[in-house]
């Protein structure tokens, strides 16, 4: 049941897009994603913002071709998808 105390933490009006993460949501998911590979060039990507297109992704139903531009690239999103 819609509360008025409960009402603002599920208020999403101020993300770019409904399906992108809150900072509480963020700060239980970041313990849970693995860090870069050992030996490797550094990550150049964040991990945020990847997250962010796989939660429009799967929010949306929408194809990977119409992931916005100003989420990471799909081929991006989509390898770590895919991992």
């Amino acid at each position: 049941m819609w509360t008025n105390e409960n009402r603002g933490r599920y208020d999403r009006s101020g993300l770019r897009y409904p399906s992108d993460l809150t900072d509480e949501e963020w700060g239980i998911i970041s313990p849970l994603i693995p860090p870069a590979k050992r030996g490797g060039n550094k990550r150049t990507v964040v991990m945020r913002e990847v997250v962010n297109g796989l939660m429009y992704i799967l929010g949306t139903g929408c194809q990977w071709a119409a992931l916005p531009k100003d989420l990471p690239p799909r081929s991006t999103v989509n390898d770590y998808f895919c991992r």
